[in-house]
């Protein structure tokens, strides 16, 4: 029993190091949005001597939402680049590894706006944020190298509070 577990959990460093590396996409929820598409890409790091079943995840997103409405010459832009890194604990088990965390974010938020009826030809905004994040969701494997995973994740920053439904695939070292 205990081989068998060794033998489909994810292969881990003991010297610590990188793991992995995972891509996803995202569905964003931002606060007074409506949801639309996001990208990331993030390492996992683990180190055994540190602590057993914990992932450190240093990670880069990236979403741009665009609304134009024709009727009115109204065409507005937001994005968020985002920086940051989180802690996850894995739950044992063999198939499915449940796992929850958090960490902390760098919010780099972009506004602009063009509305020439309005007199309003370029405005813009631009303000960096931090903002705790919390997330939780379930890797599975499909082979030993290649993974899925599918996760839930709050960014709480200030005003501009996001929930992403991510799901990726995880390339395993």
């Amino acid at each position: 029993m205990a081989a068998t577990a060794v033998l489909t959990a994810a292969p881990r460093c003991s010297a610590g190091g990188l793991t992995g590396i995972d891509g996803m996409m995202s569905t964003v929820l931002q606060e007074g949005q409506s949801s639309f598409s996001g990208l990331a890409l993030r390492a996992r790091f683990h180190d055994a001597r540190f602590l057993d079943n914990v992932d450190f995840l240093p990670t880069v997103e990236y979403w741009r939402n665009s609304s134009t409405i024709n009727a009115f010459g109204l065409n507005a832009v937001r994005r968020d680049a985002t920086l940051g890194v989180d802690a996850r604990y894995l739950f044992p088990g063999d198939i499915w590894r449940f796992y929850a965390g958090g960490g902390y974010s760098v919010h780099f938020l972009s506004n602009e706006v063009h509305v020439p009826v309005a007199g309003l030809e370029d405005a813009n905004d631009s303000l960096t944020k931090g903002g705790l994040t919390m997330l939780g969701g379930v890797a599975f494997g499909t082979t030993s190298r290649v993974g899925n995973f599918i996760e839930v994740k709050g960014h709480l920053v200030g005003g501009f509070r996001q929930l992403k439904i991510n799901m990726g695939l995880s390339w395993n070292r």
